[in-house]
């Protein structure tokens, strides 16, 4: 994939059904992965850096890390099919350390974050994080060699922030979608702090459909129901012994 001063061509897959996990959700839950699911397999192919590479400019780190994540993806497909926790596995470590979860939790919170006491912020953090586990892990099973073209790259080695955009070529000449990655410097490298489809920012989305839910019936319904929702989606993977805690478990312990 050779970097051109028109774009970086390369294959992801198919966009219109990465919402669709397969694992009960909750109604609030569906809405907002719906509404963003454009961005959902993009992240996963797109998003992950190596952190020994810190040189290297956002849209660099991109380019090189896409490459890693087809070849494993390629090469394990079926394993990654029959045995969630495998996907699982790499997911959480090609992937989601580069993310900065407890930035966008509290973004996604807003004001009901300075509400919040430590536990709830914590709790709201791993839940929201355990989701989108999930949803990318199911949305890398159905890769279907879309293409992604990387745009110029406009960003300085001196800066604390910096904007990756690409657009997602779909099949059947429907119209591309943009999507652009924002980062930020932090002391452990780049990290994700949002994600925006289509004009839509994805911590904007879930800001405000959390919002609607909070108001209603308060931050502890809401992350209570996050919880139920993971808790369900483990339980439905329990035969593979799969889920997003034991996963991380893992990690920790190895």
């Amino acid at each position: 994939m050779a970097l051109n001063r028109k774009g970086v061509r390369t294959s992801i897959p198919e966009t219109r059904h990465f919402w669709q996990s397969g694992s009960s959700i909750t109604h609030i839950g569906a809405r907002a992965m719906k509404r963003s699911s454009a961005v959902l397999l993009t992240l996963c192919l797109a998003i992950p850096f190596t952190t020994h590479a810190g040189d290297l400019a956002p849209e660099e780190l991109v380019r090189e890390r896409t490459t890693k994540i087809l070849e494993l993806l390629k090469a394990n497909r079926e394993a990654y099919r029959k045995d969630r926790a495998q996907l699982y596995a790499m997911v959480d470590e090609h992937i989601l350390p580069y993310f900065d979860f407890r930035v966008m939790a509290r973004s996604v919170l807003g004001r009901y974050w300075r509400e919040a006491s430590e536990h709830q912020r914590t709790r709201f953090t791993t839940a929201f994080r355990d989701q989108l586990v999930r949803t990318y892990a199911t949305a890398l099973l159905k890769y279907t060699n879309e293409e992604i073209v990387y745009l110029p790259f406009a960003g300085k080695p001196t800066d604390r922030t910096a904007l990756v955009r690409t657009e997602v070529h779909r099949t059947g000449g429907a119209p591309p979608v943009p999507i652009h990655y924002g980062f930020y410097r932090s002391p452990d490298g780049w990290k994700v702090y949002d994600v925006t489809v289509e004009g839509v920012s994805l911590v904007t989305n879930y800001r405000e459909i959390y919002a609607e839910t909070i108001r209603k019936e308060g931050l502890e319904a809401l992350i209570a129901s996050l919880e139920r929702s993971n808790r369900e989606a483990s339980q439905s993977n329990k035969d593979s012994g799969t889920s997003a805690a034991s996963v991380r478990k893992a990690r920790v312990t190895r």
